[in-house]
């Protein structure tokens, strides 16, 4: 429900968070980095405040970025250049490699030759970066929605609501940016359950198996985590026979040549973003196997590999059964039922194993689930998806002054970068730019707590 503007207003944070993965960390820390700048030019020159007030609120008790796929051996499918903010500022203090000269290893990563590390290791980058930018999170908070706070017929503020163990609290926001991440997809029909797991809780609960005997595992998927944890369970459990079920003939390499990766570029997405409907459609087509369901070869190579040599052992405990999908499971207590179709004959294999893998990817979040009526005045498209600036700034009715910002969601209208590393640390530059500059343009008409002096922007000397 709507609120009226009381005279005796809360304070109000220029930019509330939602979520507090890696894109808000970046996010924290480009404000974190304003900041300074700008605090230490505006204490220089005697001038009003310009800094940016904000907090983010997560709903684990720490930071954690799928730490389910932290298979020791996994390494990351992207240059650690591509951290949380070298591409927008090479300088900065919480690059990867700074990181590194931190835990006194960056000679040795620079020995090592590889523009891509351990993806544990990684992980403990953005644990690192996390932490620095600490005081600007609140974790265990889960956002449970957002309420329009009127001045007149013009929504003025968004009151975020906040559950944690102390109970409810509201936060009041000028902005707000959601990024929730991605929700872990199964096939149609399957639930997940003591021994039917989604990837993404591998290493959550493989321990659990520790001490007993498993005979067999069926893992689902044609993607590179698929092909990781079937490795991986091969390797951990000798003598438990690993069955991967997907439609494909077999695994399909990812394109990461240097003409392909260009799709990756901050400037790939503002051709994506001009591009024609038809256009944005044939370039997914084009290049999606730069990212959807592909595997790099060396982990195909290796896989085939050995997938041989146990033929010619005769000792075969990994099995590909190809062109084929997950019809249906049962779950018992001590065993699943996972049944195969062929996509070819139709046969149907009935696997019993003791666990079942679903590596079968993730699906976006609404964007819109947690904005309630405030979702009613953003705009969509002739497809009924959410329409989005090039500044990653949802498109509402003109009532609606607060910006609402997207670090997700944005494939349609940004392209294949939408949730990925590669682009963050750009695209969190360009939302804070975007936040300043509607400061500047609001302030002059704003009345109120909302006036010049309480836009951070407004007597700002420079941008992030």
């Amino acid at each position: 429900m709507s609120q009226v503007l009381p005279c005796d207003a809360p304070p109000v944070h220029d930019l509330i968070g939602i979520g507090f993965g890696p894109s808000n960390v970046a996010m924290a820390i480009a404000i974190s980095e304003h900041n300074a700048r700008t605090g230490a030019q505006d204490e220089a020159d005697g001038g009003a405040p310009g800094t940016v007030s904000a907090h983010f609120f997560e709903q684990q008790p720490r930071f954690g970025w799928h730490r389910g796929m932290l298979i020791d051996d996994a390494t990351m499918q992207v240059s650690f250049l591509k951290d949380l903010v070298t591409l927008r500022n090479p300088s900065s203090e919480y690059s990867f490699l700074c990181y590194l000269k931190g835990k006194d290893r960056l000679v040795d990563f620079i020995n090592h030759k590889n523009l891509f590390p351990l993806r544990v290791e990684f992980h403990d980058y953005l644990e690192w970066a996390a932490a620095k930018v600490g005081g600007m999170v609140s974790y265990g908070h889960e956002v449970v929605g957002v309420t329009p706070v009127l001045r007149g017929t013009t929504v003025e503020y968004l009151d975020v609501t906040v559950r944690s163990a102390q109970g409810l609290a509201v936060h009041r926001a000028r902005n707000v940016v959601i990024g929730t991440g991605l929700r872990p997809l199964v096939p149609e029909g399957v639930e997940r359950g003591d021994r039917v797991w989604h990837n993404s809780e591998l290493l959550a609960k493989v321990d659990g198996l520790e001490g007993t005997s498993p005979s067999r595992f069926v893992v689902v998927g044609a993607g590179q985590s698929a092909a990781e944890n079937v490795a991986y369970l091969h390797r951990r459990f000798p003598g438990a026979e690993i069955c991967a079920v997907f439609s494909r003939y077999g695994y399909s390499p990812a394109d990461d040549s240097s003409f392909a990766n260009r799709i990756f570029d901050p400037a790939a997405v503002d051709e994506y973003f001009a591009a024609p409907d038809d256009v944005k459609r044939r370039l997914m087509g084009y290049h999606g196997n730069t990212n959807y369901s592909v595997v790099d070869i060396d982990l195909i190579d290796d896989l085939y590999r050995t997938m041989y040599q146990e033929k010619v052992l005769g000792t075969e405990r990994l099995r590909f059964l190809n062109v084929s999908r997950l019809a249906g499971v049962e779950e018992a207590a001590d065993r699943v039922r996972a049944t195969v179709t062929s996509l070819v004959t139709g046969e149907e294999t009935l696997l019993d194993a003791d666990v079942v893998v679903l590596a079968t990817g993730y699906s976006p979040v609404d964007p819109l689930g947690l904005l309630g009526e405030v979702g009613d005045r953003c705009l969509r498209d002739a497809e009924g998806r959410v329409r989005v600036e090039r500044d990653y700034r949802i498109s509402t009715d003109p009532g609606l002054r607060c910006g609402i910002y997207l670090q997700g969601g944005t494939e349609h209208t940004h392209g294949i970068t939408s949730a990925l590393l590669s682009n963050t640390a750009v695209r969190v530059g360009e939302i804070l730019d975007s936040l300043l500059d509607h400061a500047v343009k609001v302030a002059p008409d704003a009345a109120g707590p909302a006036t010049a002096a309480a836009h951070p922007a407004a007597a700002r000397p420079d941008r992030a």
